[in-house]
């Protein structure tokens, strides 16, 4: 994949590159520092961009999480922008995103897809025929509804039948999340 920002501004992080920040000081007096993204890119920032082969996709700015690889399906969270590999809880009600780099470190960010056509890790336990619903059967990767807990707004892409042993899936995303509580 190599999308291709298309917003107006200029000087976005690359989507499938990692941001290593800057330090700010938090305290002049005691010297600490914290990091921050690299301006002008801003943390729960949303843009567009294109692939020549997936089309337009859209992409939000969040700190990454230890594990983390390209592909991996994180939730995030909304006020601090933290992002967790997505668990098999029940009930979390949480927004889901796709990550498009290998952003593994707290203290750096980059951006995860949350619109268009991505590629999803996927478990090797499932196959997927084809444009079916998706849900989360192990930590961070996608795998059957019917073994996992529902990912809403997302369906896998693949027009033939995606073998177990497979490790990745082309998926159809418009701002995902996972189910919360169904009463």
């Amino acid at each position: 994949m190599a999308y291709t920002i298309v917003e107006p501004d200029a000087g976005f992080t690359a989507i499938a590159a990692i941001d290593s920040g800057i330090s700010k000081p938090v305290s002049v007096s005691d010297g600490t520092t914290t990091t921050i993204p690299t301006p002008p890119n801003q943390l729960g920032a949303i843009v567009r961009a294109v692939d020549p082969t997936f089309g337009e996709g859209e992409f939000i700015f969040l700190v990454g999480v230890a594990s983390t690889v390209v592909g991996s399906m994180v939730v995030w969270d909304g006020t601090t922008y933290l992002t967790t590999l997505a668990a098999i809880t029940a009930n979390q009600g949480r927004p889901v995103a796709f990550a498009m780099s290998a952003n593994a470190a707290a203290t750096t960010f980059g951006w995860y897809q949350i619109g268009g056509t991505a590629v999803a890790l996927k478990t090797t336990t499932n196959k997927f025929l084809a444009k079916v619903a998706l849900g989360v059967t192990s930590v961070g990767k996608v795998g059957s509804v019917a073994s996992g807990k529902q990912i809403l707004n997302a369906r896998t892409a693949n027009a033939a039948t995606v073998a177990s042993a497979t490790t990745t899936v082309q998926v159809v995303i418009n701002r995902p999340g996972l189910m919360g509580r169904v009463t």
